[in-house]
């Protein structure tokens, strides 16, 4: 499943609780087992075994490995699975079957919205906005009775975003999308079809910043399709993610949402209370949470997707590169 296609998901069909890791059906498990040193807790014992989620696409893939190999160099064996449905994983975290999972701020406090109060209250009684604070303070009110507790965000972020050419910012000086508001162009967005009502989209794009949407080219979210019809003129603005690593390879840059019109769907760990609810575990996730940046997950993205490298070992490299893992 590719980034944008989760995202796809996680904007687009949060009604039917699907999210940010969850926009593709069926239940794939794929449990591989890690070394770990087996160093003793403070207690003399040996420390357990967690189990990292991941929902399978290339961030997933990515962010669940930096986990455990960070936990894995804090003393604890690891494994990972992979279940790419939140519907699936989302209850095996509250039974401790999975211990940890990268996720979503916005996405997830939604889903769980959705969850506790029915599918009509993330419209009607949306929890999740563009204040990051806000939005992680709602989830942990929706998590905690659910036995999970959610740590720190970060400065990482994937969430919705809008891009044009190069050459078409360039000819209108346009950096942010209040800049392409006030141009007073005409656009056509390459987008699914629900761009046509979502908040986020059409609509939002029109209300929040005045940019007049002439109208949606249905070629889906971020797809290359919908890339290479902006970059060949055909449409003028594509929706997408802020950490598409193939932007730039279509000569696409992002228009800074300035007026904050998406969630915040900044990235933080999620974990099962009970089972990996410990101070010392929150402190080794925390190394990555701190760390990471938008810019480094589009980097780490683009390292799997375009050179084809291991999520294990672009993982590795880049925690030896901050020093948050020995080597």
């Amino acid at each position: 499943m590719s980034r944008t296609s989760r995202m796809a998901g996680a904007v687009l069909a949060v009604v039917a609780l699907t999210g940010a890791l969850g926009a593709c059906g069926g239940e794939s498990l794929e449990e591989r087992g890690r070394g770990g040193t087996g160093a003793s807790s403070a207690g003399g014992g040996e420390k357990k075994t967690l189990v990292v989620g991941s929902a399978g696409f290339t961030e997933a893939n990515v962010l669940a490995e930096l986990y455990a190999q960070v936990l894995t160099d804090a003393g604890y064996r690891t494994s990972i699975k992979t279940v790419e449905n939140r519907e699936l994983y989302e209850p095996s975290l509250e039974k401790g079957e999975i211990d940890v999972v990268p996720e979503y701020a916005a996405t997830l406090a939604e889903f769980l919205n959705a969850k506790v109060n029915g599918p009509k209250a993330v419209e009607e009684k949306p929890v999740a906005s563009s204040d990051v604070t806000a939005t992680v303070t709602a989830l942990e009110k929706l998590a905690g009775p659910r036995g999970l507790k959610v740590l720190a965000a970060g400065e990482a972020v994937d969430q919705n975003a809008f891009a044009v050419s190069r050459e078409f910012a360039e000819k209108n000086k346009l950096r942010t999308l209040s800049d392409l508001g006030a141009s007073k162009l005409k656009v056509t967005i390459a987008a699914g079809d629900e761009c046509e009502i979502r908040p986020f989209c059409a609509p939002g794009l029109k209300k929040t910043y005045g940019i007049d949407v002439a109208g949606i080219d249905p070629k889906g979210v971020g797809t290359p399709q919908a890339k290479q019809a902006v970059k060949d003129g055909i449409d003028q603005l594509v929706l997408t993610t802020t950490t598409d690593a193939t932007l730039d390879s279509f000569g696409l840059v992002l228009l800074e949402d300035d007026k904050k019109l998406q969630n915040a769907d900044n990235v933080l760990p999620v974990v099962n209370a009970e089972d990996a609810g410990s101070p010392e575990i929150a402190q080794a996730l925390g190394k990555i949470t701190k760390a990471l940046t938008t810019e480094d997950l589009v980097e780490l993205n683009r390292k799997v997707d375009a050179e084809r490298a291991k999520p294990a070992d672009v993982a590795k490299a880049y925690l030896e590169s901050k020093g948050l893992i020995g080597k």
